[in-house]
Order: structure tokens, then C-alpha cells, then sequence
């Protein structure tokens, strides 16, 4: 895997058009100069050595010797060593709710944005274990395969948006059902299905997976957000959603809802609400978990390969060098020898 450790340094590029542009307008200029001087023809037989291609051709080859010397000064690394590491901790799924109910903003900034920054937190906190992220509202899908890089884990989230999901509504035995078929196939690890929601669950059925899930051995948390007292959705427009009637539609955290979920999963309701009580609550209760031996595939060394690209640097600087804007002497001398026979 190619990558540049200092990709800063390609802006340096821009030079190549900038040297372009003033060689052309030298170009024209001595175009003409000669001009002036007689016919373009006669000067041509004037100067027999002058070469009409050799100075377009080293420049060309000094710009190419700048576009490596660029990339050199990038850095450039290729991942030369594969580690298969294995490391004691959980494997952990998070299942976002995404409805348009997350929209509100009883929880600042939103329930969906407060829930994306408590999961940010706790993805901070791990650092033997896993994670995979699960979004859904009327259905549910895998938004990021269980993994242990957290970077990819942390762009996926802030890429969660409801409209990535046409189904609306909020199935939450749906997103168990997901999360309990991606996890891995390691055994004595402690695995958790962490699901993150308001608790307006259209569909029902989310106790009987709750239960599936603990008899697999998997703890599901529940982290309730937003208010029991409700709150308006926003429509995107400065207004609020409403329903058929014209009513404006009114979200409220559906705190049984969630500690039965919660209960029939043995594992733990915890209230996300604007403090950052949720988040320690959480922390603990994922320290509890039974801690296994769980395979990684990391990327751990990179080498630098500056020294290839200073080898073509040289290549093209030698041939610059070694090509005369005259044409060879020796050449002439020959056509000459084989003009008079």
C-alpha cells in the first residue's frame, strides 16, 4: 500500500504549468525576433545545427525531473509489514438510530449529534477491542464492518445522515438482528450490541431480540436519548415537521421501552441527556465485559521509497545533460558523407 507522508508538498507541482506558460511566451517572443531577422526558411539553412525538437524535449525532460523531485519531497512510503496481532478485548456494535425523530433538539446540538459524539468518546476510550457500526430506522444495514481501526470507525459516523435510509420508522429488532450476524467468529470474547435510539419503536419485537441476543452470549445496551416531555422535529427548512392533520409531530423518549429492551438483553439502560454522565455510565459497564483474545490486521511499518524516485531524478537530469540542443556533429558529418557518396 502506496501512500505520501507529506502530501503538502504537492501543491509544488503547479510550477510545471507555470514553466509551461513561460516558455511558451519565450517562444513566441524569440518567434518573433527571428522573424525580424529574414525568412524563416533561410534562417533554418543559415543554421543547419540548430534543432527544432531537442529543446522542446529537454524541457520536457527537466519538468518530469521536477514532478519526481516533488513527489520525493512527499515522502513517498509503501506498507511493508502485515501484522496479524492478537489483542485482549470486546467486540462491540453500535446500532445508530437515524430516524427522522434523531433530528430533534431536546439534546443539544440534536439526538443524532450528541449520540455521533458519545460514540466518538467511547471509540477514544478502546484500545485492544472492536467495533462495527450498524445505522437504521424502518431497516437496518451494516454501515462499517466490525473492525479495529478506529480512523475508518470515526468517518463512517460522522458520515451518518437519515436520509441514508428511504424506510422510515424505527425497527429496532431489526438492528439487533443485524448487529447479533456481524460480529466475528472468535470464541471467549465478550461481545456487546450497543443501541442507540429514542425509543419510538414502530415495529415491535425488539424484547424477543433482545433475548436471542443474550442466549448468543451478547449483552445489549440501550442508551436512551432525548426527553420523556418530547420535542418538535426540525424540517430542514427553519420549520417543523408536521402530520397529515397539519399538527406539528412531537418526539419523546420512550424510556420503558428501552429499559425493557435493555433487561431482556442483560444488559444496561442508560438516559443520554446533556451531561457527560452517559458516557462514563457506559464506560463502565464495557469494562465489565469478559475480555478475550481478539486477531487484528495492522498496517505497523511503513519504508521510505524517496530513493526510487531520486534514481529516476537522476535518470531524466543525465539524459537532460546528455542531450545537446545542436544537433550532433558527428551526425551532420555522416549525412554529409553519405550526401557526396
Amino acid at each position: 500500500m502506496l501512500r505520501f507522508e507529506d502530501p503538502i508538498y504537492f501543491w509544488l507541482l503547479l510550477v510545471v504549468p507555470l514553466f509551461f506558460l513561460l516558455r511558451m511566451a519565450s517562444w513566441r517572443k524569440k518567434r518573433k525576433q527571428l522573424r525580424k531577422l529574414g525568412d524563416p526558411a533561410l534562417l533554418a539553412q543559415l543554421a543547419p545545427d540548430v534543432s527544432k525538437y531537442r529543446p522542446t524535449v529537454k524541457f520536457w525532460l527537466q519538468m518530469a525531473a521536477v514532478a519526481v523531485l516533488v513527489l520525493m519531497l512527499a515522502r513517498p512510503q509503501m506498507g511493508t509489514k502485515v501484522s496479524h496481532e492478537k489483542r485482549n478485548g470486546i467486540e462491540a456494535i453500535i446500532c445508530m438510530d437515524i430516524s427522522n425523530s434523531m433530528k430533534a433538539e431536546d439534546v443539544a446540538p440534536s439526538r443524532l449529534d450528541k449520540s455521533k459524539m458519545l460514540v466518538e468518546s467511547m471509540v477514544d476510550h478502546f484500545t485492544n477491542d472492536k467495533v462495527g457500526l450498524v445505522v437504521f430506522a424502518g431497516d437496518a444495514f451494516v454501515q462499517l464492518p466490525i473492525t479495529s481501526d478506529y480512523v475508518s470507525a470515526k468517518m463512517f459516523l460522522q458520515n451518518i445522515d437519515p436520509s441514508h435510509i428511504g424506510t422510515q420508522g424505527t425497527d429496532i429488532a431489526r438492528a439487533i438482528q443485524v448487529a447479533m450476524h456481524s460480529f466475528t467468529q472468535q470464541e471467549k470474547v465478550g461481545r456487546a450490541i450497543i443501541v442507540i435510539t429514542d425509543g419510538e419503536d414502530h415495529e415491535g419485537g425488539a424484547e424477543k431480540a433482545a433475548e436471542q441476543a443474550r442466549k448468543k452470549g451478547i449483552n445489549v445496551f440501550i442508551l436512551g436519548v432525548g426527553s420523556t416531555k418530547g420535542s418538535p422535529i426540525p424540517d430542514g427548512q427553519g420549520g417543523y415537521m408536521q402530520d397529515a392533520s397539519g399538527q406539528v409531530v412531537m418526539s419523546a423518549l420512550n424510556e420503558t421501552m428501552c429499559q425493557q429492551v435493555a433487561k431482556a438483553g442483560s444488559g444496561t439502560y442508560i438516559h443520554v441527556d446533556n451531561t457527560s454522565d452517559a458516557q462514563e455510565e457506559l464506560n463502565d459497564a464495557l469494562t465489565k465485559l469478559q475480555k478475550g483474545e481478539t486477531n487484528s490486521v495492522i498496517y505497523s511499518e511503513y519504508d521510505e521509497q524517496f530513493q526510487a524516485f531520486g534514481i529516476i531524478v537522476l535518470l531524466l537530469l543525465i539524459a537532460d545533460v546528455c542531450l545537446l540542443e545542436a544537433r550532433n556533429p558527428l551526425t551532420k558529418n555522416w549525412r554529409i558523407f553519405k550526401k557526396n557518396g
